[in-house]
């Protein structure tokens, strides 16, 4: 069992286990990587109401905001406030940062993850109703992930702001290679763009 091979005396980590584990984001965490030919710099802010305040400060000139939003918390409540839905915090938040002044010229890319927890979910017949009342589809992964897509896009309220939404597995690194290398053509292409370099 796991709990064995964990407690043992000889236990390694798997890239699995690396990938599984958990901690809570508390104030601001900075990472800078390589991936392809171009280097990134991360900024992590928690995800925690109480972190919110801390924030804006990080993004002066950013070339783009990765919004993460986990579509298996459509029945769940925050840690912080168990009467708030995560699901429709996310939602609200999303809408903040995506019309927020400070980043008119910023491209958005929403990570709609947990998508493999979010099937079991839909699969075992938690309705998405009890986050959206108003949702009259039928209960199917197809189904309900456009729905929930449809619901974080239509916050934008400028049509000239770019959102690129990626359906995600963190924990599925070929997943996630595979958006990441779509987000690196995104934000050169954006780039470019930018310049007056693209016809």
């Amino acid at each position: 069992t796991d709990i064995d091979r964990l407690s043992a005396a000889d236990y390694r980590p798997t890239e699995r286990d690396a990938l599984t584990v958990r901690t809570r984001t508390t104030g601001i965490i900075e990472l800078e990587f390589q991936f392809m030919e171009a280097r990134y710099r991360l900024i992590d802010v928690g995800g925690q109401r109480s972190e919110r305040k801390k924030w804006i400060h990080c993004f002066q000139d950013v070339t783009a905001i990765l919004f993460v939003a986990a579509l298996s918390g459509y029945d769940l409540v925050l840690f912080e406030c168990r009467h708030r839905n995560r699901m429709l915090e996310a939602i609200e938040l999303f809408d903040d940062i995506c019309n927020t002044s400070w980043f008119v010229d910023t491209s958005i890319i929403l990570f709609l993850n947990k998508c493999d927890l979010f099937r079991e979910k839909i699969e075992a017949g938690i309705q998405l109703t009890e986050c959206f009342p108003h949702y009259t589809g039928v209960l199917t992964y197809d189904e309900t992930l456009r729905f929930i897509r449809s619901e974080f896009l239509q916050r934008n309220r400028d049509a000239q702001k770019s959102i690129y939404p990626h359906v995600t597995c963190a924990t599925d690194t070929k997943n996630i290679e595979v958006v990441f290398g779509a987000i690196s053509d995104t934000l050169l292409r954006d780039r470019l763009d930018s310049a007056g370099l693209m016809i």
